[in-house]
Formats: C-alpha cells, sequence, structure tokens
C-alpha cells in the first residue's frame, strides 16, 4: 500500500509505492498542502489499479526516474502514452514559486498589524527583541528561505552567546527569543503558503525555581526598620499581594474605606496607566486591620497632594527602579537579609494567608487568579496547615500506638475484637552463626585483614548460654542430630 509522505530534506511531498518487489520513491516540489495531496492521491490511486493489473509502465509517469536503472527495460517509443496533464506530475519551475518578503520587511508590516492587539510594555520587549536578536541575524533572508535547521544554530549560538552582564543566556530567555522567531515564521507560512520551520522546534527545558517569601519575623524586623515614609508602602505590599504595578499605580478613587475594599483596576506600567496584566486581575481585595489602619494613615499624608496613594513629593507615581535601589535593597542589607526582588512580597502576603488557614479559593481572588491551580503549584509546600495533608496524622498515630508497647488482642464479640497492652515479650532468639569451626569455648584466631572486632563479638555470643527452647530438647535427639552432622 503505497502513501504520500513528506521529505525532511526539501520539505516537499513524493511518492512511495512498491512495484515488482521493490520499494520506489519519486520526489516532487509539491508542497505539502491539502490540494497537492489530494491531486498525488488521485495519481498514486491510478499507479496501483495499473500494478495491481499488470499494465503499469514505470516510464509513463516517471520519465526522467534514476529508478528506471534498476527496472526492466521500457517499452517502444511508440507505446508510451503521456500521463493526462489533470494527474501529470512535474515540478514547479523556480520562476513559478511566488517569491516571498525578507525577513526584516515583513517584521515590520506584522508590527504594524499587530501592535493594536497588545500593551506598550509588550511592544517594548518585542522590538528590544527584534532589533537586538532577530534582525541582525535573519533580516537579510527572505521568511521562504528560512529553514528549521537555520533556527536551531541559531538557537544553539545564542546558548553560547553572551547575555546580560558576563552571564550566558538563560533557557527561559532563549525560549522566548525562538518563540517569537517561530510566530512570525508561522505567520509568514500562512499568508504566503509555505511549511513553518519552526512548527516542530521544542522548548527548552527550564529549570523550576522556588519562591522566597519572607517569615513573619523578617516582616516585623522590616516594618520596624524601615523608614517613616515607606512604612505604610511596606505594610500594604506585604498583607495584600499586590504586584508592582498596581500598588504604584493604585488611586484615591479605588479606596473603599466604609467597605474595607481596595479596587485594583489600573497598573502604571512604562510611566503610564494602563489596563490591568489580565482581566483576572481585575479584584476586590478585602483589606485587614494593619492594611486598614496605614492607608487611614497615608491618606493624611497625601490625599491632597496627589490622587495617586503612593508618591513621592511631586505628587508623582513611585518609579520601581529608584525604588528598589535607593530604598529596598539598602534596607535588606542593613537587616542582612538575603537579597531577593521586591516582588517577594507578593509571595509573602500568599504564604502568610496559607499559614493562617485562609481558604484557597478566597487567596486566589486575592492575589487575581483565576483558579487554585496555580497556588497549590507555586505555594504548596507552605499549606500543610490547610489540607492536613503533610504526614502530621500518621507521625500522631505511631507515636501514641509504639509508646502502649506490646498489644494482646482480647475478644470482645463474635466479629470484633479489641487490642490492649499487655505482657513484653521476649524477642525471637539470635541464631548461631553457621560454619565456623573452633575450640569449643574458644573463638578462632582473626584472620590476616579481618575485622578482630567481628571475632570477639562472634566469641562472645557463642560463649552465651543456650537459650531456654534449646534446653527443652531432649538429650538423645541432640546425639542423634550430633552423630548424623556431614563433615
Amino acid at each position: 500500500m503505497g502513501s504520500i509522505r513528506l521529505s525532511d530534506a526539501t520539505d516537499a511531498l513524493f511518492i512511495d509505492f512498491r512495484f515488482n518487489g521493490k520499494r520506489c520513491r519519486e520526489y516532487t516540489a509539491l508542497a505539502d498542502t491539502p490540494a497537492n495531496r489530494k491531486k498525488l492521491e488521485k495519481v498514486l490511486a491510478k499507479i496501483e489499479s495499473e500494478i495491481e493489473a499488470g499494465t503499469f509502465k514505470y516510464e509513463v509517469y516517471f520519465p526522467n526516474s534514476k529508478a528506471l536503472k534498476r527496472l526492466p527495460s521500457p517499452v517502444p517509443a511508440e507505446v508510451v502514452q503521456p500521463v493526462p496533464v489533470a494527474i501529470q506530475i512535474q515540478p514547479a519551475p523556480a520562476a513559478a514559486v511566488a517569491p516571498t518578503p525578507l525577513f526584516k520587511a515583513f517584521v515590520d508590516t506584522w508590527m504594524q498589524e499587530r501592535s493594536i492587539e497588545w500593551r506598550r510594555s509588550h511592544i517594548r520587549s518585542l522590538l528590544s527583541t527584534l532589533n537586538g536578536r532577530l534582525i541582525p541575524h535573519f533580516g537579510s533572508k527572505h521568511v521562504g528561505q528560512i529553514t528549521k535547521s537555520d533556527i536551531l544554530l541559531y538557537r544553539a549560538s545564542l546558548a553560547e552567546g553572551p547575555g546580560r552582564g558576563d552571564k550566558s543566556l538563560s533557557a527561559k530567555r532563549i525560549n522566548e527569543i525562538v518563540g517569537i522567531l517561530c510566530q512570525i515564521l508561522a505567520e509568514a507560512a500562512e499568508r504566503f503558503d509555505f511549511n513553518s520551520p519552526g512548527a516542530n522546534v521544542k522548548r527548552l527545558r527550564v529549570r523550576r525555581t522556588d519562591v522566597d517569601p519572607f517569615s513573619l519575623t523578617e516582616v516585623q524586623s522590616i516594618l520596624a526598620t524601615v523608614r517613616a515614609d515607606y512604612k505604610n508602602y511596606f505594610v500594604v505590599r506585604f498583607f495584600t499581594g499586590m504586584r508592582t504595578g498596581e500598588i504604584h499605580g493604585l488611586k484615591w478613587k479605588y479606596i473603599d474605606f466604609e467597605r474595607r475594599l481596595i479596587l485594583v483596576r489600573e497598573t502604571f506600567v512604562l510611566g503610564e496607566d494602563d489596563y490591568t496584566k489580565t482581566d483576572g486581575s481585575q479584584r476586590d481585595i478585602q483589606m485587614s486591620q494593619p492594611v486598614f489602619e496605614a492607608l487611614r494613615e497615608q491618606y493624611k499624608a497625601t490625599a491632597k497632594l496627589s490622587e495617586y496613594v503612593f508618591c513621592n513629593q511631586l505628587g508623582q507615581p513611585l518609579d520601581n527602579k529608584n525604588f528598589s535601589d535607593r530604598v529596598w535593597y539598602p534596607l535588606l542589607r542593613h537587616l542582612g537579609l538575603n537579597e531577593r526582588r521586591p516582588y517577594q512580597m507578593r509571595h509573602t502576603a500568599a504564604t502568610l494567608w496559607l499559614a493562617s488557614g485562609e481558604a484557597p479559593e478566597w487567596i486566589a481572588r486575592q492575589l487575581g487568579h483565576t483558579s487554585t491551580e496555580m497556588l497549590f503549584r507555586v505555594y504548596s509546600r507552605y499549606v500543610p496547615n490547610l489540607t492536613r495533608q503533610d504526614g502530621s496524622a500518621m507521625e500522631r498515630l505511631l507515636a501514641s500506638r509504639l509508646s502502649q508497647g506490646n498489644l494482646v488482642e482480647t475478644e470482645q464479640g463474635a466479629h470484633s475484637s479489641v487490642y490492649l497492652p499487655g505482657t513484653p515479650r521476649l524477642p525471637l532468639p539470635v541464631p548461631k552463626l553457621r560454619g565456623i569451626r573452633g575450640g569449643k569455648g574458644s573463638a578462632p584466631a582473626p584472620q590476616p585483614g579481618g575485622d578482630s572486632e567481628t571475632w570477639s563479638v562472634d566469641a562472645a555470643s557463642r560463649a552465651q548460654p543456650p537459650p531456654a527452647w534449646a534446653r527443652l530438647v531432649p538429650t538423645s535427639v541432640k546425639t542423634h542430630r550430633l552423630a548424623h552432622r556431614p563433615h
């Protein structure tokens, strides 16, 4: 049974069938499209029907094939009839192939068409990757000429090249760069009707990193040490789990003191107010008493100065880099705490809620997660008090039962029994070692290179009196066994 297959070398279709007991493969220049596959399937069906009827002539379908050399001699020229044009297989001439644009030109078109769908922060990140990585390497190539091998070689060069500072690029960053390239090529392949070379490129494996939240003791130390004008800011971040852009873009119109709610509706990104990260990020956070009191104090300080809850002396939102360099990292160094990103304050809020036994659905809503899946995946080791699936139940059971000593079964009825503490039982005796010969009551001399301590222990065990059960065996039985013992 023949088949239509795709060549890995040419990315074109070929016919695979058997004729006269030999496997035959005839390659074409047709791209892998439904129309071309349907066309070749018709040809293959006709070939197989003629092979079965004994009328198939190889040179009629493939007059220029190299396989003709190993097949029977062709029939006379006057017998050869051309294949109908409707099913004729001919490689497409080079001039007939529709040219594809240069990678750089297509990227410009792609950005103009899609930028309306993206946030400014995403556009900025894309432009940085395109101008710094992809366009310098692929800009002068036609999008239709880029192959899977080109992508894999480029990915390998990224792993060897330098990244930020003296460090090499991480697997996560390499996946981001190659992912953008594959996304562009997939769009081009759909428009210009060719197979996307990045369709089967696998992502590199990224190592999982654990969160590094602060303990409640560390949080108390930070709040007691931080400068006074930032104390309210730290209280709100530690006990609400708000993201950096969310708390920097928080406005007084979104503070509901009456219902004790913080309405997350905007975020501050790249110097401008913007929509939240996702639709699920639009949420109402309940104020705890420390947060409520901190916001009341902050209202007295900035309500008349700015529409933003936390702002600088000019009434502008806080700058994340300025906060990190001048407040956050100096504070951690002053307290001798491990250096970590300010985002760990969000993780701290989540772990404190979990440690206190709050419901996971409620915590997920406070953090802006659409489900509890991410909550359990990221903070799984911080939920023992919530699920009680931490081994403590088995620990208590073993501690209570093993401390009672041996248990004796006492019948209470036809189908029930109870176990009560009983008299301690003697352990089973340790059997004597066999296969070691020596004088009675004396231990064999230690062998060269042996363990003298082991020999002394064995000798001591043989010097012990026989166990009680051995004294119950009749002397005649013991004499009989000794007499028949093999030597």
